[in-house]
């Protein structure tokens, strides 16, 4: 795992914006993994006029919640309004409804992800929460012990929410994972990911062989020696 230590969250969203832009600019296909939350959003937004070559790209939700899709919670409403709304590339989401429960969902959409992606994920977007949990695996829950599914129903540990995530084998599998984080209140977490022997979800998601880097402000990086 690499850390990359920012001035401050606009200096860490321009160079991933440029990061990003330049995968994108020299693939013929590109898989784009999306995290939730506020964190990324400024992202988002600078990747419209940043990229070119929007329709060679699937885009997905590492993680949603269980709520409708204009749900203001929602991860994937965020993305579309900052994004996916003003680009062309296919942005694809869970389904919802109340036909449908959050197991049948996460089998149709892992279905969806197995369609278009074969030896893994060519960049997967992660936040961490406060807890040291990234997409919506949390400590202590059941997604973290699954071995071979990519898309899985999980509870929250923080709220009565389901969640639906991506899985351990399926982010190991990508060729990129793009962690991002700010603010003290991640501080202790960041430190915890970077120990070789935290369980914490987020770090154990970062143990893996793909090219895995954080992008971080220094408030984010204030208790990890450099």
């Amino acid at each position: 795992m690499e850390l990359i230590v920012h001035r401050d969250t606009t200096s860490r969203d321009i160079a991933v914006c440029g990061q990003i832009a330049a995968l994108i600019a020299r693939s013929e296909r590109f898989s784009f993994g999306l995290a939730g939350g506020s964190t990324p959003e400024g992202i988002y937004k600078r990747l419209r006029g940043r990229v070119t070559g929007w329709h060679k790209v699937d885009a997905f939700l590492g993680d949603e919640r269980w709520v409708p899709p204009d749900d203001q919670r929602s991860n994937g409403r965020m993305a579309e309004h900052a994004l996916f709304s003003h680009v062309d590339a296919r942005f694809h989401r869970p389904r919802y409804g109340p036909y449908l429960g959050p197991d049948d969902a996460a089998v149709h959409y892992e279905a969806v992800l197995r369609s278009f992606i074969t030896d893994g994920a060519d960049l997967v977007l992660l936040g961490m929460g406060e807890d040291g949990h990234t997409a919506s695996l949390f400590p202590d829950t059941p997604a973290l012990d699954e071995e071979r599914r990519w898309f899985v129903a999980n509870p929250s540990s923080d709220d009565d929410e389901v969640r639906l995530t991506t899985t351990i084998p399926f982010l190991h599998s990508a060729r990129r994972l793009f962690f991002v984080a700010n603010g003290e209140s991640k501080a202790e977490a960041l430190a915890d990911a970077f120990r070789p022997d935290s369980d914490a979800p987020s770090a154990v998601v970062g143990r893996c062989d793909a090219i895995v880097e954080w992008h971080v402000d220094e408030a984010a990086a204030s208790l990890i020696e450099r």
